[in-house]
């Protein structure tokens, strides 16, 4: 059985570390993507896409951000029950779209705020068990 301590520093450390490299990797991707342009679903644009993306510097950074994310992550599965650990990775969901609505401009409408403040008190509350 795992040790399952919710206030020990250095798991909260790597949770967190873990979280924000997946939002990072995201973001990044978003905005590799976001150059590359949109992409239809036939065998020649996904070949254009995966040629442009192959070359992009932010979609290689947001694939260097996911393999050492995925490396963090092992680390927080293997100090904390996976049922604890995985709701943990929604805060990357509230950085996505604090940092989509201010720097990509994406919508931020009462709906993705109520989701957000949702998300925030069920974190919480797990973080208090």
């Amino acid at each position: 059985m795992l040790d399952r301590e919710p206030h020990d520093f250095s798991r909260g450390r790597f949770r967190l570390t873990g979280v924000l490299l997946n939002a990072a990797a995201q973001l990044v991707l978003k905005k590799g993507m976001s150059q590359i342009g949109s992409i239809q679903v036939d065998i020649n644009s996904i070949l254009t896409m995966v040629l442009k993306a192959s070359t992009n510097i932010y979609v290689w950074s947001g694939l260097i951000f996911y393999v050492i994310s995925f490396v963090v992550w092992l680390m927080v599965l293997s100090r904390v029950e996976v049922s604890y650990a995985y709701p943990f990775l929604s805060i990357g969901y509230i950085i996505a779209a604090f940092v989509g609505y201010f720097y990509f401009g994406e919508s931020m409408t009462l709906n993705k705020i109520g989701g957000i403040i949702i998300i925030c008190l069920g974190v919480f509350l797990l973080y208090r068990s």
